[in-house]
């Protein structure tokens, strides 16, 4: 198996904000975009479009157009077509990089992004704590569909991605949607193919003020005989399981082929978390 990092949601450069930690629950909020979409931000749930607004400061307002995805959670928009399930959609370079790990069905994604507490304060929403990296959410990759031209051949296999921005026209190739598995098992366990966590996973140190600071499982650091991470050489790699996350890339990848330790960590996170 290989696991996948993704880097996802506003930050400092997309969207100018970050998202939200309502106690330990993490909300995603979707970044802004200029590329095809059917969904603004006033179509999201009334929590999460005034989320947006205020965090903001009024910079992602209810008429602006936002790029939904990964689509994990259905709640998030008021209806949705018969037969959705999650899916995960990427493009030009970051989807070259996951073609050039091979990233494809039964692999792992674990979404994570920048993220700060919030509290709500005379109706309004605003930031009640320092900036964090947390694990948010995943998806187990069911089917990967190259989107060639305006998306028409995956939508007659798919039609509930109809919503989804990946498969309408107008996106740079090589374009493609990662659809979630029905459900999968882990270590004896078994999971849905995609969700979003009930309560964050913090990947920042915990005495870190830098967010991109890591604390590590053994099994990813080098320097204990882990597996490493694309985009990360060796001089990123600290000690003491600390990690300086790269400030540039959307996807890292982590072959963990069939270590037990590796899935054993995959699955008590999800397990503790869903």
């Amino acid at each position: 198996m290989k696991v996948v990092f993704s880097r996802k949601g506003v930050d400092s450069t997309a969207g100018e904000c970050a998202g939200a930690l309502v106690g330990s629950t993490p909300v995603s909020l979707p970044i802004p975009t200029r590329e095809p979409t059917p969904t603004t931000y006033g179509d999201l749930c009334s929590d999460m479009a005034a989320m947006a607004h205020d965090l903001s400061r009024g910079k992602l307002a209810a008429g602006r157009a936002c790029h939904l995805d990964p689509d994990l959670d259905h709640r998030v928009l008021a209806t949705r077509p018969a037969g959705w399930r999650g899916a995960l959609g990427q493009a030009s370079a970051s989807l070259s990089h996951l073609e050039n790990q091979r990233v494809d069905e039964g692999d792992l994604f674990l979404f994570w992004g920048l993220y700060r507490p919030v509290e709500r304060m005379a109706g309004r929403w605003r930031y009640s704590g320092p900036r964090q990296h947390v694990i948010f959410g995943w998806l187990h990759v069911g089917e990967v569909c190259r989107i060639v031209d305006d998306g028409a051949d995956v939508l007659g296999r798919h039609p509930w991605l109809r919503d989804h921005p990946h498969v309408r026209a107008g996106w740079n190739a090589p374009n493609a949607v990662y659809i979630a598995s029905d459900g999968f098992a882990l270590a004896g366990r078994r999971f849905p193919g995609s969700g979003v966590l009930s309560h964050a996973f913090r990947l920042t140190a915990p005495e870190s003020r830098l967010p991109s600071i890591w604390q590590v499982p053994a099994w990813l650091d080098p320097a204990t005989g882990g597996v490493g991470l694309t985009y990360h050489p060796p001089g990123r790699w600290l000690g003491e399981g600390r990690l300086r996350s790269a400030a540039r890339g959307q996807e890292f990848v982590a072959n963990i082929a069939a270590r037990e330790d590796a899935l054993d960590w995959i699955a008590d996170l999800l397990g503790a978390h869903v």
